[in-house]
């Protein structure tokens, strides 16, 4: 069932996010793919994450959906002006990718090359409204075009913002809602509660929330996290799961795999998966959320 089919039918969507290589052999990233196929309704590609060289999404999404996999190809305004990105959605679609992720970009300060130029000729909403012109039938010229697209349109939302910040988040996305997006990742969740706090402010009957369950690869990753990332807050009580498990990798899987089991029991909409290099344990995560 397509992506967008199955959030109008109200079914728990499972997303995992696979990284393509940086290089140009994707030879594992297919192999990963392959085993979650048919487990996940699609992979998102990120497009370049943290500001860090590695191939496009767009060259990852081609290479699923040769596949047969599903992908969701994720569009940023910090890398392309708007002929560029008009160019990509329009090859996403003559590539067969049904599913769009519109993002803002990690600035590229943070990145593997700090002295990069960005762009964002248009911003977040300016984007998302590109894509629901294209899928109208015409560019932002208003030039008509041949062949019209058809996306799930998809973007971000901070849950962890908080005060001003997160009204700014909540004026966001009402003019997200007014542009046709059809579902919202939040960024990494592991504070259910709140988590919970950020739900009560969102009509989820309008639009599909999917909280991302990362896993961790260890307590010091877990710490820095903690620590270092605006609007994640892991508990203790999880860091010291982890420091005292005997098996920490399965104690991390362990911990995933509770998340999206809580994170479904909640009524969310689905949950994305991200492995952070670690795709091939995605199977393991979905087998100890029993999906």
């Amino acid at each position: 069932m397509p992506l967008k089919e199955k959030i109008v039918a109200g079914k728990f969507i499972i997303l995992g996010e696979f990284e393509p290589p940086k290089g140009a052999d994707f030879d594992s990233f297919v192999k990963d793919a392959n085993l979650v196929k048919g487990r996940v309704d699609a992979l998102v590609v990120p497009e370049m994450a943290n500001a860090v060289l590695k191939a496009s999404s767009l060259g990852g999404c081609a290479c699923l959906e040769s596949e047969g996999m599903p992908s969701v190809f994720q569009v940023c305004c910090r890398d392309r002006n708007r002929l560029a990105l008009q160019a990509d959605i329009l090859s996403a679609a003559a590539l067969g990718v049904k599913n769009i992720m519109a993002v803002n970009g990690v600035e590229t300060r943070f990145g593997d090359h700090p002295q990069t130029r960005t762009v964002n000729d248009l911003n977040l909403i300016d984007l998302i409204e590109t894509v629901q012109t294209l899928c109208q039938g015409k560019d932002l010229a208003g030039v008509e075009l041949k062949g019209i697209p058809s996306f799930s349109v998809g973007s971000t939302i901070d849950a962890g913002a908080a005060g001003n910040l997160l009204d700014i988040e909540m004026e966001h996305l009402e003019k997200m809602l007014a542009n046709g997006v059809d579902y919202l990742i939040t960024n990494p969740v592991f504070d259910l509660r709140r988590f919970e706090q950020f739900v009560k402010r969102v009509d989820t009957s309008k639009i599909a929330v999917l909280p991302t369950v990362l896993l961790l690869k260890s307590a010091g990753m877990a710490r820095y996290i903690d620590r270092n990332m605006r609007g994640i807050t892991i508990p203790q009580d999880t860091i010291r799961r982890i420091q005292k498990a005997p098996d920490k990798v399965q104690e991390c899987i362990r911990i995933a795999g509770e998340t999206i089991k809580q994170v479904k029991k909640m009524g969310m909409a689905g949950v994305l998966v991200s492995t952070v290099g670690w795709e091939s344990k995605l199977p393991s995560v979905l087998n100890e959320a029993q999906l």
